[in-house]
């Protein structure tokens, strides 16, 4: 559990630091130009399909824009591990310089199975919460709690696999992720928690990269050359 705890408070002490800072500034830009569009292409959609003209058409734009909102924020997981995958390396290798400065670097799997990885999950998670779409809007409690369960798990796993991933291999960061479950999925439900306020969910993949680098190099058999 102090190894849970550390990984959790560590990194804001580096939140202002230029491996953090330029993921966190690159993220915001992709998030807000993601919402935007996905905005203007609901509004634009459901207007069209109103006839284009017209206060219908307006009240129709309108609404679009308010379903792509609930849609960003209902996805915005996946949206958070892609963005993770993106820049995954710059964070974690800042908080390698700084607190585990004796490591070798990083020798792992290839960008291309990190790359299929990120892609695979992030695409699983879409799916799911599109199933679990109906079920929230049906029971909201229980569709939200599901949702917090799928998020924590997806978050625990993608992120602490794609931070094993730069010094493992893809199958050797599978099983060291299940060797320390608890853990991992202990870190992505406080990140699942986190991606749900507005505003601070856009820290989730920089914190939560963070985080599993600290996770990773605390274990019990100590740092993962």
């Amino acid at each position: 559990m102090t190894a849970v705890i550390a990984s959790l408070t560590l990194p804001f002490d580096q939140v202002f630091e230029r491996g953090f800072r330029g993921p966190l500034i690159k993220g915001l830009l992709g998030a807000v130009l993601a919402l935007a569009g996905l905005i203007w292409l609901s509004s634009w959609g459901v207007a069209a399909l109103a006839g284009g003209t017209g206060w219908l058409a307006t009240a129709a734009e309108v609404l679009g824009g308010v379903a792509a909102l609930f849609a960003a924020f209902w996805l915005f997981v996946p949206f958070a591990l892609a963005i993770a995958g993106l820049f995954l390396d710059e964070t974690a290798e800042a908080v390698e310089r700084r607190h585990y400065p004796g490591l070798p670097p990083p020798r792992g799997a290839s960008l291309a199975a990190q790359g299929v990885f990120n892609v695979t999950l992030a695409l699983k998670v879409l799916a799911l919460n599109i199933v679990l779409l109906p079920l929230a809007l049906l029971v909201p409690f229980v569709g939200g709690v599901l949702l917090w369960l799928v998020a924590a798990i997806s978050l625990g796993h993608g992120l602490f696999e794609g931070v094993a991933q730069r010094r493992l291999t893809v199958a050797q960061a599978r099983v060291l992720r299940k060797r320390r479950e608890f853990s991992v999925f202990a870190v992505g439900a406080v990140m699942a928690g986190l991606a749900v306020v507005p505003f601070a969910n856009l820290l989730v993949p920089v914190l939560g990269t963070a985080a599993m680098t600290h996770l990773l190099h605390r274990g019990a058999d100590g740092p993962v050359a």
